[in-house]
């Protein structure tokens, strides 16, 4: 017969009434301090000693975004499941949602703000071009509120193709570092509201050791000023719509130019990439850079950089589908999105401090093959088991790192597939098809072709006068037949059998107005006496 095996685990945690708030191995990024710092910044520390602290709450709102698909009570068992024989409260989800309203929003604000800093050492792979830290701007309307009475007065709905849509949506803004996924600063509101509206108010996080990355969106004048105006540089992609003059060509076949008061340089190209299948996919990018010098920064180089932008993309996936799981929020009101999402945007920045810790242990590892999923599975099961909550031991947890570089990522891979929604009442679903595969292919050659600036065309001739219209002439004729005779509008209708009727009588309003015709009872219309037939002209 096998012997048994018994294993003794040491927790420690807070003390009392203060066992429940804890995070597991990512509560070092979130220690107690801070929290008591944060609450008793906005007033929301408790007046006498509760069974359920302002402290616990906060990390009981971070802990509802671990698991998005579990109720309050089952959440609250999840922080104490680990607690071993240690007394805590049983509260009633009622309770919690007190708690929640006790705390209220601005502490989660503040607390995310305080953790969204640049996470990447600058020596880190894909972090930085030159001595610019890369850094983007994107929105995403996908985050979904409850469909309530007080989140429809604030949110409103929006008409896509198929019809209204099911819930609220929010547009969430964020400033996301490249190299990391990191988020640098978050805005919320309502989707009706255009993208460039939220990024104005995240301007003032950009500085002069950033190189924002953008897309056609973000190409107003105005708003590459404000972004200049903060001494940071940007490379943005430039709508088709836009003709920038030409002001001086460089020899790499970009170009100057200026928007508004703003010198930039135009950089136009046609890329080419080829499948591993074989298909050949060609785009044209047309981009906007404040790096004004060709020879640091050739306009190949900048093509190739604009890809990081996409980074931004896969931060949002990590948020909305791995962490929140594709899941409505859970509050019914305006205060309760506010606070549920700062805190998942905390907790998301929580999760991409652990993983930055991980990647810099190991130099030369790029942070890209850290993986999100591992990171998220790994601090959930910290959790239930309360494991390092309190450590002796300074720098990132040991078992969390341990598990994330045990299961790293394999190195990038350039790939490509078909930017569509797979739903049939999606509204992208009836997108032109550009020949991009349905799902992801390897791609085996990439050939970019600088465009040089186009010839300023020589100003046109004016145009000569257009001659009359043939409806114009057709009713001179016929009215020119009998000059004294009064037409009625069926007359001529009857005679320009091919003649619509309203065109006809817009016509007609029109000469009259201009003297070329009169009326001499209602109704009924002649040539003017003083008018030659010979110099009749459409106005």
């Amino acid at each position: 017969m096998e012997a048994d095996s018994v294993i003794v685990r040491v927790v420690r945690v807070a003390k009392g009434v203060f066992a429940p708030g804890h995070l597991g191995g990512l509560t070092r990024y979130v220690p107690f301090k801070l929290v008591d710092e944060v609450l008793e910044q906005y007033r929301a520390v408790e007046r006498r000693r509760r069974v359920l602290p302002s402290r616990v709450g906060v990390y009981f709102l971070l802990a509802l975004g671990l698991f998005p698909q579990v109720g309050y009570a089952g959440v609250w068992r999840k922080l104490t499941c680990g607690l071993g024989g240690t007394a805590v409260a049983g509260p009633s989800e009622k309770a919690l949602r007190d708690l929640r309203r006790r705390i209220g929003v601005a502490p989660l604000r503040e607390l995310f703000e305080t953790l969204a800093v640049p996470l990447a050492r600058p020596d880190m792979p894909g972090v930085s071009y030159r001595r610019w830290r890369t850094v983007a701007f994107d929105g995403c309307a996908s985050c979904k509120a409850p469909d309530s009475a007080a989140n429809r007065a604030w949110l409103g709905k929006i008409f896509h193709r198929p019809g209204w849509a099911g819930y609220p949506s929010l547009m969430l803004m964020t400033l996301v570092e490249t190299g990391t996924r990191g988020l640098l600063g978050a805005v919320f509101g309502p989707a009706g509201s255009g993208e460039t509206t939220y990024a104005a108010r995240l301007t003032h996080l950009l500085d002069a050791r950033m190189l924002l990355l953008a897309d056609r969106a973000f190409d107003g004048n105005a708003f590459l000023d404000q972004v200049a105006g903060q001494g940071a540089q940007f490379l943005v992609r430039v709508s088709a719509q836009r003709r920038p003059p030409v002001h001086a060509k460089l020899p790499d076949g970009s170009y100057l130019s200026r928007f508004d008061a703003l010198t930039v340089r135009i950089i136009e190209a046609d890329i080419v990439v080829t499948c591993a299948d074989g298909r050949r996919i060609t785009g044209r990018y047309r981009l906007a850079t404040s790096l004004l010098d060709h020879r640091t920064d050739s306009a190949g180089a900048l093509i190739r950089l604009y890809h990081e932008r996409w980074e931004i993309e896969s931060a949002y996936y990590a948020l909305r589908h791995t962490l929140m799981n594709g899941r409505v929020l859970r509050s019914q009101t305006p205060d309760g999105i506010e606070q549920e999402l700062w805190a998942t945007l905390a907790l998301y920045q929580v999760l991409r401090h652990a993983m930055a810790e991980a990647a810099a242990l190991r130099p030369g590892l790029d942070p890209d093959r850290i993986s999100f999923t591992i990171a998220l599975e790994t601090a959930r099961e910290h959790l239930t088991c309360a494991d390092a909550v309190i450590s002796d031991e300074t720098g990132p947890d040991p078992a969390l790192t341990r598990t994330l570089l045990e299961h790293l990522l394999p190195p990038r891979r350039a790939r490509l597939s078909s930017r569509k929604v797979k739903c049939p009442i999606s509204r992208y679903h009836a997108r032109r098809d550009d020949g991009r595969p349905l799902t992801s292919i390897n791609i085996t050659a990439t050939n970019i072709t600088i465009h040089a600036p186009r010839a300023d065309p020589a100003p046109a001739s004016k145009p000569p006068a257009p001659p009359a219209t043939t409806l114009t002439s057709r009713i001179l004729a016929l009215l020119g037949t009998h000059p004294q005779q009064p037409w009625r509008v069926s007359d001529i209708t009857h005679a320009l059998h091919d003649a619509k009727p309203s065109t006809l009588r817009g016509q007609l309003r029109r000469l009259t107005h201009n003297g070329t015709l009169q009326k001499p009872t209602y109704g009924t219309y002649q040539l003017a006496h003083t008018t030659p037939l010979t110099t009749q002209r459409n106005p």
